[in-house]
C-alpha cells in the first residue's frame, strides 16, 4: 500500500491513496486553517470506523442476514499532552434490516474488533481503549 501526502498551503495537505483517491486535510483555523479539509486525526477515525464498518456488513451478508444499513457513531477522547494520541475511541453501530439476529450481529462486531478489523487491533495494541456497543433498528 502507497500513499502520498503533499503540503498545498499554510496548514493544508492533499493525500492521495495508491487506489487513485484524494482528500483535502487540514489543520484548524487557530493554525493558519480555513475550515476546508478534514483534521489528520478525523481522518483516522473515520478509516477506524470505515475498516471496522465494512467487516461488520460483510460477515453479517455471510451469515445471510438481510441487513439494509450500517452506520458507526465514533466517539474519541485524546490526551489533553503533545501528542495529542487517542486514549479511548467508542463505537456505537446502528444496523438496520429484516429479522436480524441479536446473537449474528453481535458476532459479527465481536469477530471484527478481534480479528479482522486492522485498524482497531492495530490502535489497541499502541494503548487505544476501544469500545463497542450496537442497536439493531427493524426494518
Amino acid at each position: 500500500m502507497k500513499a502520498t501526502v503533499r503540503w498545498v498551503d499554510e496548514v493544508m495537505f492533499l493525500g492521495e491513496s495508491g487506489s487513485g483517491h484524494a482528500v483535502v486535510m487540514e489543520g484548524p483555523e487557530s493554525s493558519g486553517g480555513r475550515n476546508i479539509g478534514i483534521r489528520p486525526m478525523e481522518t483516522l477515525l473515520l478509516g477506524v470506523g470505515g475498516c471496522s464498518s465494512y467487516d461488520v456488513v460483510t460477515i453479517l451478508k455471510k451469515a445471510r442476514q438481510n441487513v439494509s444499513s450500517c452506520v458507526c457513531d465514533l466517539t474519541a477522547e485524546r490526551a489533553d499532552a503533545i501528542p495529542a494520541v487517542f486514549e479511548k475511541i467508542h463505537m456505537h453501530f446502528r444496523v438496520s434490516g429484516k429479522d436480524l439476529s441479536e446473537k449474528q450481529v453481535e458476532r459479527a462486531i465481536a469477530l471484527s474488533a478481534e480479528k479482522y478489523c486492522s485498524g482497531t487491533i492495530m490502535l489497541e495494541k499502541a494503548g487505544v481503549q476501544i469500545t463497542h456497543d450496537f442497536e439493531i433498528i427493524p426494518d
